[in-house]
């Protein structure tokens, strides 16, 4: 049954007026009303009507893009380029869709925000990109909004992201984070490695587990154990994958292979491991993850696994326009390559 702005003004205790007057933004109301007029919207899971044109539609011409991070290469390329794809023709005002980039932060609850505002604005399509967090409660509460977008008629297409239950309807493509960190562990053992340290990215994200998997599962493969003080986890980012490095020289000062979470904490990694006097690959292979623009042009060139970034958001931007013919809860998997370069050699006496 569908939720009235009667529904929510019974449920705050307030007037439809006052319902109407905080959804708005047009009229000056307390705080603790606001909170409780928001809080029934959410309970209700009540969606505004959005522009006057989007009435006469299912839809608006409205796109919203979920990125962790705007500022990470990883995120603004994919970002980039679908934006680039649902700019064509299609939309009804003008025939251009109207693109926002929903910067998350990483932030769970930030995540269904979003989510819900771009219910109520009654989009088209939404994108959501990366890696997923690991946390039941939350995962169910996406999945919800997922199935309710859909059933409006919003298009909701995941790209490098876990997929969803398939009774969400959204669509998935996943990039085989666990084969690419496979590869890039058999790479080093193929060089003679057998002490690596591994710089994981935040427990809690998916990326982040699938990654570590398959570093795990080239080390089982070869008889490596694996040792737990060999690995640490912190932020994607370069400060993050220098202070790790140095940890893990202090746990073991004779590491012949750092494995970094990403490229970024690769740069990290290699920065610390020059200011403790090691050379690399002499003294220390690195390898990172993503291929993103910077490192090839790292000295020396980083060996990584590359994700077609640039595509995937492509193809994603197509198949939120309906111009991908991919069925609701359909899932594409997306390979890695290997790419060899100079931060990789054999290890000293090997």
């Amino acid at each position: 049954m569908t939720v009235t702005l009667a529904d929510v003004a019974t449920r705050a205790q307030v007037s439809p007026a006052t319902v109407s007057r905080v959804l708005n933004g047009n009229y000056p109301v307390a705080a603790s009303t606001r909170e409780r007029v928001l809080r029934a919207v959410d309970e209700l899971d009540y969606v505004l009507n959005g522009p006057a044109s989007a009435l006469a539609a299912a839809t608006s011409d409205l796109v919203g893009i979920l990125v962790n991070d705007i500022a990470d290469p990883f995120f603004g390329i994919m970002a980039g380029a679908i934006q680039a794809e649902i700019g064509g023709p299609g939309g009804r005002a003008g025939g251009e869709r109207l693109a926002v980039v929903c910067n998350t932060g990483g932030s769970p609850e930030r995540e269904l925000t979003y989510l819900t505002l771009l219910q109520r604005q009654r989009a088209a399509a939404v994108v959501l990109t990366g890696g997923a967090v690991e946390n039941t409660a939350h995962a169910a509460a996406v999945a919800t909004k997922l199935r309710k977008l859909v059933e409006a008629g919003t298009r909701v297409v995941l790209c490098g992201r876990p997929p969803t239950p398939a009774d969400t309807g959204a669509m998935a493509l996943t990039f085989d984070n666990r084969g690419g960190g496979q590869q890039l562990t058999e790479h080093l053992i193929g060089l003679g490695h057998r002490r690596m340290g591994y710089i994981a990215g935040p427990e809690e994200r998916t990326t982040t587990r699938h990654r570590l998997e398959g570093h795990r599962d080239a080390l089982a493969a070869h008889g490596i154990p694996d040792d737990p003080a060999r690995t640490v986890h912190g932020r994607y980012d370069r400060r993050a994958g220098y202070e790790a490095t140095i940890e893990l020289l202090g746990r073991e000062p004779d590491l012949t292979a750092v494995v970094a979470a990403n490229d970024t904490v690769a740069l990290g990694a290699c920065a610390a491991l020059r200011d403790s006097g090691l050379r690399i690959p002499d003294d220390v292979s690195v390898v990172g993850f993503d291929d993103l623009p910077f490192s090839i042009d790292a000295v020396p060139a980083l060996t990584t696994v590359r994700l077609p970034l640039a595509d995937a958001g492509t193809r994603a931007g197509r198949i939120a326009m309906g111009r991908e013919d991919v069925p609701p809860g359909g899932i594409a998997a997306i390979q890695g390559e290997l790419m060899v370069r100079g931060s990789t050699g054999a290890p000293k006496g090997a």
